[in-house]
């Protein structure tokens, strides 16, 4: 059997005028290694057709497919034509056709027959040509089912750690960025008329006992360094190798590759910023690793790694403003990173912070673990199933 026999390409179309942000796709905001999407950034510029898309489609980026974007769509809407959807046949499921397209074999397969290097495309004949076994319609249920209900469980975590992200940032906000900590007597700081002095080095006023510094004041920073890239290997030998932010997950980074000469290193727990374009996108280091060129490692000297992730999440919001207006980072290099400039406040607003947002970090840190876990159980059990070398029966899939 082949892709061809349970599934169609939609071609159906709709207005880009009949779209909002909310179910508009492109490539752009399908998410890489299987993560479904995030809201597009923007819409068109220009009145145009796309593929209108239906609940049950499944939608896969085509270019560069060895990225792995795929979403099992929710709602109705309208894609760029770089986004190909997938509807399956009458007489087989949805779930089974999306576990057929979550295979890395799959994207494998798809890398065989693109076109063009640089951005590769995949072959759309080719692509439907995809040899799998013959399931009954009892398999192909049960089947699907199995990968969709591990996906709803990896969405839950995901969605949970947005929302603990969320209430960090927001008390980070209030203290730090608008200076409404707790005085000494409850009330918020700045709101409540403490004192606020100008600082001339930040160019604004920050609250009186607090100083000006620069980030290596606060933060213990380690350079990545690749090693040689013959150490390079995929099959576990040696330590954990993040190259740069393409091994970058929504907050951990995922594992591709293993190095057996590591140069320079992270902790469990550090902070990776991207050095190089996208510079200040951000990850959790959530395994002991060593870390390439393209990265930097941030661990707190003064005891508060909420407050130093945040900062730097406020300086990643810098960037990417500044590269929305034009000025365009290539790259930061280690003496722009440990100077840059930062408000330093008093040390016991500082640990009163980290007394609140250390369990919500340390919570993160647990649900990307069993995100990890989660994750890849999926990528081992697929195979498995798609091949027939073990099977589910209805009761497990149906439990």
């Amino acid at each position: 059997m082949i892709l061809a026999d349970i599934a169609e390409y939609v071609t159906d179309k709709i207005s880009s005028n009949d779209v909002s942000l909310n179910n508009y796709v492109t490539t752009d905001s399908l998410l890489q290694n299987k993560r479904g999407r995030e809201c597009a950034q923007n819409l068109p510029p220009m009145p145009c057709a796309l593929i209108h898309f239906q609940p049950k489609d499944i939608l896969i980026a085509n270019i560069r497919p060895y990225l792995k974007k795929i979403w099992f769509a929710d709602i109705e809407g309208g894609c760029s034509s770089d986004v190909l959807v997938f509807r399956a046949k009458e007489g087989h499921f949805p779930n089974f056709l999306y576990a057929t397209l979550m295979q890395d074999s799959f994207y494998d397969y798809v890398m065989k027959g693109v076109k063009g290097s640089k951005m590769p495309r995949g072959d759309k004949e080719q692509i439907m040509r995809y040899k799998m076994p013959t399931f009954s319609s009892d398999e192909e249920q049960n089947i699907g089912k199995i990968v969709v209900d591990i996906e709803k469980k990896l969405q839950l975590s995901r969605a949970l750690n947005d929302n603990l992200e969320k209430m960090a940032k927001q008390l980070y906000d209030y203290w730090f960025v608008q200076f409404d900590f707790p005085d000494e007597n409850g009330r918020p700081y700045k709101s409540s008329g403490g004192a606020m002095v100008w600082n001339e080095k930040l160019k604004r006023e920050i609250p009186k006992q607090w100083n000006d510094g620069i980030l290596s004041d606060i933060a213990n920073i380690t350079m990545g360094q690749s090693p040689e890239g013959s150490s390079y290997n995929k099959v576990g030998e040696g330590i954990i190798f993040y190259q740069g932010s393409t091994d970058f997950g929504i907050r951990f980074p995922d594992i591709r590759q293993y190095t057996t000469a590591p140069s320079r290193y992270a902790n469990k727990g550090d902070i990776l910023m991207s050095v190089r374009a996208p510079v200040g996108a951000l990850n959790i280091a959530n395994n002991d690793c060593c870390i390439g060129r393209g990265l930097s490692a941030l661990s707190s000297k003064v005891g508060s790694m909420t407050h130093l992730y945040y900062t730097m999440n406020y300086f990643r919001l810098r960037f990417e403003d500044m590269n929305s207006a034009g000025t365009t980072f290539g790259s930061i290099t280690k003496d722009e990173l440990y100077g840059l400039p930062i408000i330093l406040p008093a040390h016991d607003v500082l640990l009163s912070f980290e007394k609140i947002c250390a369990p919500i970090y340390d919570k993160q840190m647990e649900i990307g673990e069993e995100t990890e876990s989660l994750t890849k159980q999926r990528d081992e059990l697929l195979p498995l199933l798609m091949n027939g070398q073990t099977s589910v029966n209805y009761h497990l899939s149906h439990g």
